[in-house]
């Protein structure tokens, strides 16, 4: 693995690489509370065939963290991976939990620069939305948004060493891969950056968590904008208890490409409890 400072646009992104730059690439987008290290059991069974691209998203690790919530509008985190991909576009872009929201609005906006689109446990707006505001079980499972919206949410996950934000990562999931130095690494990413940035992905975005039992209105979408038109695959955990199912039906409309693969006995950290079975699922797609 190769760690470097890249300069996109006018700041600064801690960027990872595993494999032969000569290779096709994979950039490979983290969610929260994660970093692009997440992405090393994935990556190093991969790099044989693939480079594999892995920053920390703004608000991460050493990377441009502002304090403007409304600096981590989508637009904003699509335009950082604009100018990482470059003129080695069009690549294949793979995201999971908040990152898929960016690898969608690359394939949604920037279709010029991706050739193919991995989501793992990673959601489309729509079908997501949709979910979330109909007051069923997926507003149920979001409320902890609202939360970490509030002021000083942040402040409070942060206390005695983390152990909020530890909590909060592993309600109802398995968490045995995070321990020991890979901890470790986890908590001195987390104190770099502190946690104020990566929660600001949450406070900026329009989505609406409705209460349950409560539905809201669905906002108005510009369906037509938010399709995708490269090969898609979306790999799913199905013991995810943050995104459930109901968060990706329908999909099929907005990515007419769509490819399914299902993983048993892995939760929303499937990267990390089932990196064999992912790494084979994307060679044999791609391939």
């Amino acid at each position: 693995m190769q760690i470097t400072t890249q300069r996109l646009g006018e700041h600064d992104f801690t960027v990872r690489a595993w494999g032969d730059p000569a290779h096709p690439m994979i950039l490979m987008l983290h969610g929260f509370p994660e970093y692009g290290g997440a992405w090393e059991d994935i990556a190093t069974r991969l790099s044989d065939r693939f480079y594999c691209v892995a920053p920390d998203q703004r608000g991460y690790g050493q990377s441009y963290a502002p304090d403007d919530i409304g600096a981590y509008a989508t637009s904003k985190l699509v335009g950082d991976m604009v100018a990482l991909i470059g003129d080695r576009a069009p690549v294949i872009v793979m995201g999971h939990d908040w990152g898929a929201s960016v690898a969608y609005g690359l394939a949604m906006f920037r279709p010029d620069l991706v050739s193919h689109l991995i989501i793992a446990n990673g959601v489309h707006p729509v079908p997501f939305q949709r979910a979330m505001a109909a007051g069923g079980a997926q507003s149920e499972a979001s409320q902890y948004i609202n939360f970490l919206r509030s002021d000083g949410s942040e402040d409070a996950l942060a206390e005695n060493d983390f152990a909020k934000l530890l909590k909060l990562f592993s309600a109802k999931m398995d968490m045995s891969w995070l321990a020991g130095d890979r901890l470790d690494a986890y908590k001195a990413v987390w104190r770099q950056s502190g946690l104020r940035g990566m929660i600001h992905w949450y406070r900026a975005s329009p989505l609406i968590v409705a209460d349950p039992g409560t539905p809201e209105e669905m906002p108005d979408l510009p369906l037509d904008r938010l399709m995708v038109r490269c090969p898609h695959l979306l790999i799913w955990a199905d013991g995810d208890t943050a995104l459930l199912p109901v968060s990706t039906e329908g999909l099929e409309a907005f990515a007419p490409d769509l490819t399914r693969a299902t993983v048993p006995g892995a939760d929303h950290w499937v990267l990390h409890q089932k990196p064999d079975e992912v790494a084979r699922i994307v060679r044999d797609w791609l391939a």
